[in-house]
């Protein structure tokens, strides 16, 4: 099987296993002004308190020093829109840990290469110093809108992107050179917290930031820009035409449970560490942990958030 016959195999492959779209690049460094703009970014501290956004740098900048003989970057997309969202909670973190759903897939797309061909690598997902995007960029999939999420053309923003990075030359696919935001500027627009501006993004002002990632007291009167938002805020992703395109997706892991789907404002007020135990075990709203989404939710119901 020759490059390009192997290219369209692994890309056949993934959309088999589950993933709506798959795109290749070449390892290769960063590109410059990525870099430079990335360490703009930081020195303004506009990461807030993410520090791991600080590390690793030179792995961040330059695949091959992630994982030895790195020659591909497999780069694919899985929708997480779901059939019918939840109040209060980010669509992505309405089922099971995407990082193990994402991860399962790939090395099950790993092992189908290797029924065509000996390679080595590594997969992916939100777990390693990985320009995600970028690559996605590079790989062909779309673009990084105005809201900077990946937005993938006919399909919208609502994804969750994975890596494979092997060992193997392949046929690479063009880098997305377009831009379908245009004009339009809505997401910013409709910024809760102005988080979004003309001038770029600041981390330390967006609810899902401020929600998930921040701990200590929330900013002051921060419930009055909060809406109904207890964990994470897709605001600038609701706004964007583009995601009039999402199809609900039907990853059986990717589905809210019952209990989770039942739940109403009071039961939200008067949450439990068991129940929330019970209705998060293995998601990714772990990472926010009960006292911190305590904190979210009474920052709601001082403003009447929740009603």
């Amino acid at each position: 099987m020759n490059k390009k016959e192997l290219s369209k195999y692994i890309k056949a492959e993934a959309l088999r296993l589950g993933f709506d779209v798959c795109g290749i690049a070449k390892a290769t460094s960063v590109h410059i002004d990525t870099v430079e703009f990335i360490n703009k970014w930081l020195t303004e501290e506009k990461n807030g308190s993410m520090s791991y956004l600080e590390r690793n740098r030179d792995k961040r900048y330059n695949p091959t020093q992630l994982t030895e003989e790195c020659k591909s970057i497999v780069v694919v997309a899985m929708s997480y829109a779901p059939a019918e969202p939840i109040e209060g909670l980010s669509d992505y973190a309405l089922g099971r840990d995407y990082h193990k759903a994402v991860k399962d897939r790939l090395f099950a797309l790993m092992n189908s290469i290797n029924l065509i061909t000996p390679c080595k690598g590594r997969a992916f997902c939100d777990s390693a110093p990985v320009l995600e995007r970028y690559w996605a960029v590079e790989a062909g999939i779309g673009w990084i809108g105005k809201n900077h999420q990946l937005i993938i053309p006919g399909k919208g923003s609502k994804f969750f992107i994975g890596e494979l990075l092997i060992d193997i030359e392949i046929e690479y696919d063009k880098p997305y050179t377009g831009n379908h935001c245009g004009n339009c500027k809505k997401c910013i627009d409709n910024c809760p917290t102005a988080a979004l501006s003309s001038k770029g993004f600041d981390a330390r002002r967006c609810l899902s930031y401020l929600t998930i990632e921040h701990r200590g007291e929330l900013p002051e009167n921060i419930g009055e820009k909060m809406k109904k938002n207890f964990y994470g805020c897709d605001c600038c992703q609701e706004t964007c035409p583009h995601n009039r395109f999402s199809v609900p997706n039907n990853i059986p892991e990717l589905q809210p449970s019952p209990e989770l789907q039942r739940m109403q404002r009071e039961d939200w007020e008067n949450l439990t560490l068991k129940q929330y135990e019970a209705l998060f075990a293995h998601s990714a709203v772990e990472r926010c942990g009960y006292e911190q989404l305590m904190r979210n939710i009474n920052a709601l119901k001082s403003k009447k958030g929740l009603q």
